[in-house]
This record gives C-alpha cells, structure tokens and sequence, in this order.
C-alpha cells in the first residue's frame, strides 16, 4: 500500500508519489521560475531528473517531498533576509533534527 504525504498549497495537492516540474514548485513557495533555477544552480534545491544547468529548466522535475525543503528556504530568506546558502544550511539542521526526533520516539 503506497505511503501518501498531502500538502495543501492554495489549490494544490501533491502526494508523495508525484512530482513537480519548476513552474509548479515556483508557483508552490510563491517565487517565480527565476527563484527555482538560480536555488537549483547553486546547489539549494535538487531535481530529480535533468542536471543543474539552467538552460535545461525545462527538464527539472521535483519530487513533491522537495516542496517543504524549497518553501522553508523562501520562508527564511524573506523573514530574516537570509542568503540561499546559508537558508539551505538553516534547512538541512532542521531536517536532521526533525530525522533525529524521529529515531528518538521509534
């Protein structure tokens, strides 16, 4: 039986299995498709298919777990004005705390 995951973004519904292409993850955090391809050059954000160049933005897809990764970025550079590298650092502690809590309580 598959595991489904729902994220409610305005309209719209991503379950686990599915996965978004640049425009939809845009859409998703509220940023424009420039936001997604400058945080995927420099290495914030990671497709899941296509590479990193940006001429191939087209090609990105997204798993739809990469949504929470790419709003909490926007999230922290907006409230506290935070470069994209140090936001994707700010996330990547939170993940791992979150992973940690999560073997604490097994």
């Amino acid at each position: 039986m598959p595991h489904y995951t729902t994220v409610h973004t305005s309209s719209l519904q991503i379950i686990d299995d599915d996965s978004l292409d640049a425009a939809s993850l845009a859409q998703a955090c509220q940023r424009n498709l420039d936001w997604v391809q400058a945080r995927v050059v420099d290495g914030v954000l990671t497709p899941s298919t296509g590479t990193r160049n940006p001429e191939a933005v087209t090609s990105w897809r997204f798993a739809a777990t990469c949504i929470v990764r790419a709003r909490r970025v926007a999230l922290l550079e907006h409230t506290y004005d935070a470069d994209p590298q140090l936001a994707a650092l700010t996330v990547d502690l939170m993940e791992e705390v979150l992973e940690l809590r999560r073997r604490l309580h097994r």
